[in-house]
């Protein structure tokens, strides 16, 4: 009698689950006030591509899979943009006491992203990223048509296919 309860609720969990990729995947992405690196105000309507895809990084600069990831992208990205015309935006999670670590950490990494920081959470609370790395494709009217949690080495291959997807459409 106790299994029923639980599979009533792995059974719950399950499309509640489901639901919330569906509701993540197709919607537009917001518009917010974040930080420049530099920590002038920046708004997120503003990042655009001419209708080419975006991928947007959520990471921050103690996370080592993201570390990971973005150190994979950036030995591709190059190629990427010359073949699909991808932009990768990062924005750090990194707060408010932290957020001055980011500029030096980048520099010293030397990736070649737009690299933006959310120091009070508000574009991680309104993309429901609850850890990182947390990764977004947007699409040319800046849908979200993917959505990856976490990192693996070989991630960034299944982005890649994600992005030409979007690029042959």
């Amino acid at each position: 009698m106790r299994l029923i309860p639980i599979i009533l609720c792995a059974i719950f969990f399950t499309a509640t689950n489901s639901l919330a990729q569906i509701a993540k995947k197709n919607r537009e992405f917001p518009s917010v006030d974040i930080k420049m690196v530099d920590g002038r105000n920046f708004n997120t309507s503003e990042i655009e591509n001419d209708g080419k895809p975006i991928i947007v990084s959520f990471w921050a600069t103690w996370c080592k899979p993201c570390v990971k990831e973005l150190n994979a992208i950036a030995d591709e990205y190059e190629d990427w943009q010359d073949e699909t015309g991808v932009k990768l935006v990062a924005i750090s999670i990194d707060d408010a006491r932290n957020m001055q670590k980011v500029a030096p950490f980048i520099n010293g990494k030397g990736w070649e992203y737009e690299v933006y920081v959310d120091p009070n959470g508000d574009m991680r609370r309104l993309m429901n990223v609850l850890s990182v790395p947390h990764t977004f494709l947007l699409d040319a009217d800046r849908r979200v048509v993917y959505s990856h949690n976490s990192y693996s080495p070989g991630d960034e291959e299944e982005l890649y296919e994600k992005v030409l997807e979007q690029v042959t459409k």
